[in-house]
């Protein structure tokens, strides 16, 4: 205890790095432009800086799907997730701009308006080398960024988008060959292309190395069955799954797998699903509640059913820890975390306080492990349920205090569904508690 040394987050240096190569790109765009002497010039040239930005991009789009160690266990999982969809954003909006833009130039150049530009598109698409595989990447991108809508997202289904959005590698390798043949910056700067394929060759390996060949690695190592499944209330089951030397995997309470259970109906999903106990070197544990096809199907696994695994993955493990004392609140099925991290956080008697919040005492999953936890270490163990009538029990800043006097002295674990999330998280900044001492994860992106 007296050697805690919370990791820090490598988040600010990397985000330093990226605005970094942005303005590098900018300045290879001003490095290799004339003077601006008409407007056609300009057009021309916005599209291109709108073009390179794309590009760069892109190859950030997929440096964020690539599950690499780095980002995925010290920046988080449900952070990451948040870049890579506001960077998709920018890039389908930068792409635009630089279709209509382009287009609009290079009829300019040849005496045509603006009322032109589906004409010239054509004919770019028909005369210039590696436009049509831009346009089929493009189109790809449009797609994705319009399944990946909020509302359009939850109409076709996790399985269906998640599948969909697995195209944007294909789009990305269909839209970078243009860039080299008829990119101007690449044209006049050898160094300039050397530094683009530098760029989209290390984003592929680490796609390779960590989608494809590292899981390959650890289920070929490992060989994850279903040992049992077991209800533990209505409505949310627990799932065993054994195999070989499973200590060696490196996950921690608190990290959680992508799961594919290959059963029928079920091969083709992969879903996130947190340990809810500790690792054992023959065992481990997810907790889930039933609320989607795949979820129902889970109560359905018979022992002996073949797992693969990705990961381990999160931020949200005792290593971002900084002070003796810890909270930890869990909202639903978010409990699945937090009774992993209250079984094996250090601590000794009253340092460790588990607050549960459920919709009722029936829906307390796990609790007779939590009290029996709690008994052993001397934590304490709290919940907050409707009442009878219905009414929500109050988690306010005051509430919160006279609970925990010291609450502002502690660090504070936090998981559940993104509503309870946010207003837990402004009790907890009301109470004192500084905001890098409150760690949670979402996994709404």
């Amino acid at each position: 205890m007296r050697r805690i040394r919370p990791r820090r987050s490598p988040a600010v240096p990397l985000l330093i790095a990226l605005w970094a190569g942005a303005a590098a790109v900018l300045w290879l765009w001003w490095d290799n432009t004339p003077s601006l002497a008409d407007n056609t010039s300009k057009i021309l040239a916005a599209g291109r800086i709108t073009g390179l930005l794309a590009g760069y991009l892109m190859a950030l789009v997929v440096l964020q799907m690539a599950r690499v160690p780095a980002l995925e266990r010290r920046v988080g999982t449900d952070r990451v997730a948040r870049w890579h969809a506001m960077t998709g954003r920018y890039t389908l909006c930068l792409v635009l701009a630089h279709v209509f833009l382009i287009m609009w130039g290079y009829a300019l150049q040849a005496g045509k308006g603006l009322g032109d530009i589906v004409q010239q598109t054509t004919d770019s698409i028909n005369q210039l080398p590696d436009m049509g595989k831009a346009a089929i990447g493009t189109g790809l991108l449009f797609v994705i960024g319009i399944l990946s809508i909020g509302g359009v997202r939850r109409l076709i289904g996790y399985d269906t988008w998640y599948h969909v959005h697995l195209l944007t590698y294909a789009s990305v390798y269909m839209t970078f060959w243009h860039q080299i043949t008829t990119g101007n910056e690449f044209a006049v700067e050898p160094a300039a292309k050397t530094f683009w394929y530098g760029l989209y060759g290390v984003v592929t390996a680490l796609v390779v190395w960590y989608r494809i060949l590292t899981p390959i690695r650890l289920n070929l190592r490992h060989r994850m069955r279903v040992e049992a499944v077991i209800e533990e209330t209505p409505g949310i089951v627990s799932v065993l799954i054994s195999g070989r030397k499973l200590h060696r995997m490196g996950a921690e309470a608190g990290h959680f797998f992508r799961w594919r259970f290959m059963a029928p109906g079920m091969r083709f999903s992969s879903h996130p699903y947190s340990l809810s106990a500790a690792p054992r070197p023959d065992m481990l544990r997810i907790t889930v509640k039933a609320i989607g096809d795949h979820t129902e199907r889970l109560r359905e696994l018979t022992p002996g059913t073949k797992v693969w695994a990705e990961g381990p993955y999160g931020a949200m493990t005792a290593q971002r820890r900084s002070r003796g004392k810890v909270l930890l609140v869990a909202g639903g099925v978010g409990i699945t975390p937090m009774r992993a991290l209250f079984e094996t956080l250090p601590g000794a008697s009253g340092d460790i306080t588990l607050l549960y919040r459920a919709n009722s005492t029936q829906d307390l999953a796990l609790w007779g492990e939590l009290a029996k936890i709690a008994d052993e270490r001397g934590a304490r163990l709290m919940y907050a349920v409707n009442s009878p009538e219905g009414e929500r029990p109050d988690i306010s800043a005051e509430s919160l205090q006279r609970k925990i006097p010291d609450i502002d002295d502690h660090d504070v674990f936090m998981c559940g569904p993104p509503g309870f999330a946010q207003s837990v998280y402004e009790a907890l900044r009301g109470a004192g508690v500084p905001a890098r001492r409150i760690h949670h994860e979402s996994f709404e992106m």
